[in-house]
């Protein structure tokens, strides 16, 4: 029996990968140790059965391990009779950090139960518990997380060191005499019983949580709901909820892909189809205008025995003032929160990290993500064919829901959700996790990408940061397109493809401002081939804010003044166009962003937008609500994909304002689909892209899936379609360009 030596990369930390490793070793019969170091986990044993041993470390490997090669190699070193876990090393950082994971059946039955961790807040074991959100160095061990400062009891220790025990060397393990502890302020004799008491009536807490701080309230107390939304200064957008999965099949349609989810170890908050008449929430006051909900279901011991005592529906919205990153600290919560919260709920572990509430929805085309974060990060993609030579790269994404890329070693890490760039604390948060990302996986850049964009703050920090190091200058929807086929695997060499990419806006090659497009091409180069025409965004900036601007420069290019006039009363039309006539503060676009938004208004959409995509969100859910309309309204032919002819044939429409939504998106889906198909019909394309912030809504989706027929289509399923994706389609473009210029 000749000694080896084992590495296996992956996600290997903080899953029980080496407990299972002991105790497959004994049960082979194998000599030797395993431990943790930089690059994953290290074996060097002795057996007979070796072929058998290394088949197991991949087909029997730990729930919430993801192994990504197994390495085996002579050993020459001495090895003993037994078997062992030994000290981690350290070194180089080429492994893997396991996201945070919900807690494991057996953890809650024991945090339910009458044991020396019943009713214990921070119950956990190598299936299940904090992660990432705890770790502040690798190889990940407890001295190496925020656990450290609570040094474990005899009965903890004796858990911990024995291999029969599912706590066997899981570093997060804790209970009530050597843990982490929770308190209310004003604090009480029992937390949980003054919590419960206080949400039952009708007060707001911030409670903290595995990577921040929550604002919660009963979900079924209208009154409290608006003095949170007055409060946070969050009038219209939609709150999340938790609560158990009777509570929310009570008050929403669940399927059982969306059950699935709702109770996948990274427990994301799940979009859901609101019943008719739901139960034990005010939806009208949770999600104003939408026929939808977020849900989340507990996910740690704190939430799972608040939601049993309350026995009611909680809102969980982030814990920020509005537009402000999420607080972590104590001490931040009780100065930034005390004007929205009655109280609190704290506790002494330290979070390492902001962590966001992950955000998905299952649409018929499979699960889509809109929201990355806790739960789903730091997952790693592997690069597609053609890119494992390249470059490591450091790419920075755009102004709007900011995320980092970082690529090594054949595989893209996607950072968390940081957040729109256009207040000092989210640029402050997003140049500290920069910091934390490159520190944390020892990664050194070689090359900067960026968004093409000279305003944007994340490319202003990019440029920074890149020193004397190549810069690449990713144009956006250039950027969506690649993130989306890097998603799906498509090869470097693998040909163009047609990419129907529509968002809000994105600075185009010509200087305008994109985002309505059809583009052609690959991760190194595209053309854009059609796109909306473009029309002017009255009052620049402020038309995102305010729909009806861009209702008056549609209805005007239409030659539909008349029901301008009409549909506008009170509004400074007359000002507005002669600002449009002189090209004062009215930038042209192509946005299809600016197109739903005018749509919506002239569905019924008054005011501001509080929030991105309200009034489209509110489009969508008219657009649910119809039945088969027929014909989608018509749009202009050629490369220029006009709407004037859509907005005439609306004003001749008669029918119900949800017929004319369907016909919207129809029409818009069979405009952008025809011309997309045809380039895969006739050999330029070879499969056709669905990217953008404005393909997430799910009726576009389905119309443009149903006029696309059998032509291949890829779309996003792990990667946000939104701007929280571009940073993976920087990265790509970059290290396709910098390869094809060696």
């Amino acid at each position: 029996m000749k000694s080896v030596e084992i590495r296996v990369r992956g996600q290997v930390q903080g899953v029980g990968f080496r407990p299972f490793v002991w105790r497959l070793a004994h049960d082979l019969g194998f000599a030797g140790h395993v431990l943790n170091d930089a690059q994953g986990v290290v074996i060097r044993a002795r057996g007979a059965r070796l072929a058998e041993f290394v088949e197991a470390l991949r087909a029997q490997a730990p729930v919430l391990a993801r192994v990504d090669a197994v390495e085996v190699a002579p050993f020459a070193g001495e090895l003993g009779e037994g078997f062992e876990i030994v000290a981690s090393e350290a070194g180089a950082v080429r492994t893997r950090v396991t996201p945070d994971a919900a807690t494991c059946p057996d953890c809650l039955a024991e945090t339910l139960g009458t044991g020396r961790r019943g009713g214990y807040g921070f119950t956990n074991c190598t299936h299940c518990g904090p992660r990432f959100s705890i770790v502040t160095g690798l190889p990940y061990d407890r001295a190496q997380t925020t656990m450290a400062e609570f040094p474990l009891c005899a009965d903890c220790r004796g858990e911990y060191l024995d291999p029969s025990d599912r706590r066997f060397h899981a570093q997060p393990v804790a209970c009530p005499i050597c843990g982490p502890r929770i308190w209310t302020v004003p604090e009480s004799a029992d937390w949980l019983k003054e919590a419960a008491a206080r949400l039952r009536g009708g007060d707001i807490l911030a409670i903290k949580g595995l990577g921040g701080f929550h604002l919660a309230c009963d979900a079924g107390n209208a009154a409290a709901i608006a003095r949170l939304r007055a409060r946070k200064n969050r009038p219209t957008k939609p709150l999340a909820v938790m609560g158990d999965l009777a509570m929310i099949g009570a008050a929403c349609h669940l399927d059982a892909l969306e059950r699935a989810r709702l109770a996948a170890p990274a427990a994301p908050i799940i979009v859901l189809a609101l019943r008719d008449e739901p139960v034990e929430v005010c939806a009208g006051a949770l999600a104003p205008g939408q026929d939808s909900l977020g849900w989340m279901l507990p996910y740690t011991p704190l939430h799972h025995l608040l939601i049993r005592a309350v026995a009611r529906p909680l809102v969980m919205t982030s814990g920020n003032g509005s537009g402000q990153p999420q607080v972590i600290s104590n001490e931040a919560a009780l100065a930034e929160l005390a004007e929205i919260a009655d109280g609190f709920v704290l506790h002494d572990r330290a979070i390492a990290r902001r962590l966001d509430d992950s955000v998905e929805r299952i649409t018929p085309q499979g699960p889509m993500v809109l929201r990355h974060a806790r739960g789903r990060v730091p997952d790693v993609l592997d690069l597609p064919a053609g890119f494992g030579q390249g470059p490591q790269v450091v790419a920075y994404g755009g102004q709007m829901k900011g995320a980092i890329c970082l690529t090594r070693d054949g595989q893209a890490l996607l950072g968390h959700h940081l957040g729109d760039l256009d207040n000092v604390a989210n640029i402050e948060a997003f140049e500290a996790a920069d910091r934390d990302y490159r520190a944390l996986f020892d990664h050194v850049p070689e090359v900067v990408a960026v968004d093409l964009h000279p305003g944007f703050r994340a490319t202003l920090y990019g440029e920074r940061a890149a020193g004397t190091r190549p810069l690449i200058r990713v144009q956006h929807h250039h950027a969506h397109l690649a993130a989306c086929l890097g998603e799906n695997g498509w090869g470097l060499e693998d040909g163009p493809v047609a990419g129907i990419i529509l968002d809000g806006l994105g600075l185009g090659e010509d200087g305008t401002i994109w985002g309505g497009e059809l583009l052609l091409g690959d991760y190194r180069h595209v053309a854009r081939v059609a796109h909306l025409t473009p029309v002017p965004m009255p009052g620049g900036d402020r038309a995102s804010r305010d729909p009806w601007r861009n209702l008056l420069a549609q209805l005007d290019h239409a030659g539909l003044q008349a029901q301008a006039d009409r549909l506008l009363a009170g509004q400074p039309v007359g000002l507005l166009r002669q600002a449009m006539a002189k090209g004062m503060n009215a930038p042209l676009t192509s946005s299809a962003g600016r197109l739903f938004d005018a749509f919506a208004a002239a569905a019924g959409f008054v005011g501001s937008q509080s929030y991105e995509g309200e009034a489209a969100m509110g489009l969508e859910s008219l657009a649910r609500k119809a039945g088969d309309t027929g014909a989608g309204y018509p749009f202009g032919e050629g490369a220029q994909i006009d709407p004037a002819p859509m907005w005439r044939a609306w004003a001749d429409d008669p029918g119900p304002v949800e017929a004319k939504a369907r016909r919207f998106h129809r029409g818009l889906a069979r405009a952008f689909a025809g011309r997309a198909r045809d380039l895969v019909v006739q050999g330029a394309a070879r499969a056709v892209v669905l990217s953008g912030g404005v393909l997430q809504n799910v009726v576009l989706q389905e119309e443009l899936m149903t006029a696309l027929g059998d032509v291949p289509v890829l779309l996003h399923h792990k990667v946000p379609a939104n701007d929280g994706g571009l940073a993976l389609g920087q990265a790509l473009v970059a290290m396709a360009r910098v390869m094809g210029g060696r």
